[in-house]
């Protein structure tokens, strides 16, 4: 699966000299962040313009008729940009990291809800942005990377902020979980 500045999204398959699906054309918001849920039936795309959109991995494209495939659930998840999201235990929740201009950079979602009531909830943290996310499934974590170098751990189960680090001196890039989710890595822009 690639995702591209013109804001188009193609799936290669090994063994295909071609594209085997397109869905999503140029002209589109610059795609920011692309994961598959853990079953690898589905998969998201978070964009500059704050949208995420769902999408069903099994769909082919028809070469009779040319239609290309439509999300199953899209929504604006910030009002100004999302960078990053992940999907959260059954894939029918999704946590996004993004920016907007009332500071719920965090935003936990139901996606088994229509889009107008699908917020679960919102964390304030990361003033200038969230840039990035990770999951820990087993102690129920979220971690936040945002613009200003702050790393936020969140408790999902509480849905309560645990702790702020100041881990860099520019933006958080990376964060990362290992296997036994005993510490997390983050990588910052420097």
């Amino acid at each position: 699966l690639t995702g591209a500045q013109d804001g188009s999204v193609r799936m290669f398959e090994w063994g295909h000299a071609q594209q085997i699906t397109c869905f999503r054309s140029g002209g589109n918001s610059r795609v920011t962040r692309m994961r598959f849920n853990y079953q690898g039936n589905k998969f998201g795309i978070v964009d500059a313009d704050g949208y995420i959109s769902l999408y069903q991995t099994n769909w082919k494209c028809c070469p009779l008729t040319g239609t290309s495939p439509k999300p199953y659930l899209t929504w604006q998840c910030h009002n100004k940009t999302a960078n990053d999201f992940v999907f959260i235990s059954s894939s029918s929740l999704v946590a996004t990291a993004g920016f907007s201009s009332d500071n719920r950079n965090i935003c936990l979602w139901d996606t088994l809800v229509s889009p107008t009531n699908s917020l679960v909830h919102a964390f304030i943290c990361h003033d200038s942005g969230a840039t990035v996310l990770a999951y820990a499934p087993k102690h129920q974590l979220l971690i936040s990377g945002g613009r200003k170098g702050f790393t936020c751990v969140i408790d999902l189960h509480l849905k309560q902020q645990q702790q702020l680090l100041q881990s860099h001196d520019s933006p958080v890039k990376a964060v990362a979980v290992d296997p036994t989710e005993e510490y997390f890595v983050t990588g910052s822009a420097e």
